[in-house]
C-alpha cells in the first residue's frame, strides 16, 4: 500500500511539473472517455451476439414445437379406436363377444 501511495505522489509530481494542473484534468478525462467508448462498443457487441444466440435458440424452439405436434398427430393416428379394432380382429384373432356370451356381474 506504501509503494502504491508513493508511486501515486511521483506521478502527481510528475505531471504537475511538466504539464500543470488542468491538463492533468484534461488527460483523465480523455482516458475516461476511451474507457467509456470501449465499454459502449464492448456492450454492443455482446449485444449483437446474445440477440443472435436468441434467434438460434428461438428457431430451435419453433423446430421442437413443430415435431411435437407431428408427434401427437401420429401418436393420435396409431390409437384410434378403427385401427385398434381393425388390429384387433386380423392381427390377434378376437372378435365382439356376442350378447349370450356377457355375463354381468353385479
Amino acid at each position: 500500500m506504501n509503494a502504491l501511495k508513493d508511486w501515486w505522489l511521483f506521478f502527481k509530481a510528475i505531471s504537475g511539473a511538466l504539464l500543470g494542473k488542468s491538463s492533468v484534468i484534461t488527460f483523465f478525462m480523455c482516458i475516461a472517455l476511451i474507457a467509456s467508448a470501449v465499454g459502449v462498443i464492448y456492450a454492443s457487441h455482446l449485444n449483437r451476439q446474445l440477440f443472435t444466440e436468441l434467434s438460434v435458440l428461438q428457431s430451435e424452439r419453433d423446430a421442437y414445437e413443430m415435431e411435437w405436434s407431428q408427434l401427437l398427430l401420429e401418436q393420435s393416428a396409431w390409437s384410434a379406436h378403427g385401427r385398434i379394432e381393425h388390429v384387433a380382429i386380423t392381427k390377434l384373432d378376437m372378435k365382439i363377444p356376442e350378447a349370450a356370451d356377457i355375463i354381468v356381474i353385479k
